[in-house]
């Protein structure tokens, strides 16, 4: 599959909101950022600036690929495992490590910065812990917000594009099991060998940030995956104002669909079942939250396709006539990347997205917070 052309255009430079989690959404920010002018680390110093942390200017873009005006990411905030969970619980704070991921990804990744951010402790008390964590701590502590930490770390990283937790509020995931069981907590609930039927999150009434529900608003473009079914997209919809806001914005919106099925969350879901399961958790929202579903009709290799048939992993069903019963168009093309793992190919995902996004721009419709 070739990249579709995409030039600049001073009355089609685009906002784009990519909506997720984990490392569908690292992946997808690194093809987007490719499309945004750099930031120009010489001009963020102290020199002159009101703070160290003031914003830091954008070069002109070098190339006519640069036709994101804007690059925003929304990010779940219900990891509790690993690093994320042990700052969690010491510190009653957000999980950092979805949200680091995003920064480095929109960072220039060649740089010092984005490895040290990424730099794992591998001795004593810190064992397990990565650095941007760490910084990403200290700074909610000096502040006394997780949202300005993060956007402080974002401007350090020059990253391009604004990073926001789905919402600021200290909340738990749990989940309705086919069993009839409740499991709370994320890292519960991916380890669980049942099948969840209903997710929610507690407390209920967490609302997402202002500058979320504007960047919603102001969108031209937004996506929604690829990532975990349930706990990386569906839990951005359970924060309430989230699907109204997606239902109500004249965005071209666009579901991208992860290449496999996935234990515990996924596994026998079609491609329209994938967006069933979405619709339900949207909060009863009647209006269309997706316009089209990217979907990988590609091949995959055959030791890839064993290597995940062990974990009884298999494709996600391309059932095309179902995806367009929910009203939903779908966009298909090889998108697969395969390196030890499979990825998206996220040069040839965000061209795509680009494209679309190109193609059915609305009119931006300016939102006042």
């Amino acid at each position: 599959m070739s990249l579709p052309k995409l030039t600049e255009s001073k009355d089609k430079e685009l906002r784009v909101v990519a909506i997720g989690g984990g490392t569908g959404l690292s992946t997808l920010l690194r093809g987007l950022k490719r499309y945004v002018a750099s930031p120009d680390r010489r001009k963020g110093g102290r020199g002159g600036q009101a703070s160290e942390f003031a914003d830091v200017p954008v070069l002109p873009c070098p190339t006519p690929r640069c036709i994101i005006r804007e690059l925003s990411a929304v990010v779940t905030v219900t990891d509790d495992g690993g690093s994320s969970g042990r700052l969690r619980e010491d510190f009653k704070m957000l999980p950092p490590g979805d949200i680091r991921n995003c920064m480095v990804a929109l960072s220039e990744d060649e740089h010092l910065l984005s490895k040290l951010f990424q730099y794992r402790f591998e001795h004593g008390d810190l064992e397990g812990h990565s650095f941007g964590n760490l910084f990403v701590a200290a700074l909610s502590h000096i502040t006394g917000d997780f949202s300005q930490a993060v956007q402080m770390s974002s401007q350090i990283l020059a990253t391009r594009g604004k990073i926001f937790p789905s919402t600021n509020t200290n909340v738990t995931l749990a989940a309705d099991m086919d069993n009839g069981s409740l499991v709370r907590g994320e890292t519960r609930i991916t380890a669980s060998k049942h099948s969840i039927v209903e997710l929610r999150l507690e407390p209920e009434t967490a609302d997402p940030m202002p500058e979320t529900l504007e960047a919603i608003a102001n969108a031209d473009l937004i996506t929604l995956g690829p990532g975990s079914l349930y706990t990386s997209l569906i839990t951005n919809l359970l924060v309430r104002g989230i699907p109204e806001a997606l239902a109500a914005s004249p965005a071209t919106k666009v579901f991208v669909c992860n290449l496999m099925t996935q234990a515990n969350e996924s596994l026998g879901l079609s491609a329209s079942q994938h967006i069933e399961k979405i619709l339900q958790h949207a909060g009863g929202v009647k209006s269309p939250i997706f316009d089209y579903a990217l979907i990988n009709t590609g091949p995959i290799s055959g030791l890839r396709l064993e290597q995940y048939a062990r974990e009884g992993q298999q494709p996600i069903e391309v059932d095309l006539d179902r995806v367009r019963a929910l009203g939903v168009e779908p966009v298909t093309g090889n998108f697969v990347h395969e390196g030890d793992v499979l990825r998206h190919d996220y040069d040839l995902v965000a061209a795509q997205l680009l494209a679309l996004g190109l193609e059915h721009k609305a009119p931006t419709l300016t939102h006042h917070a």
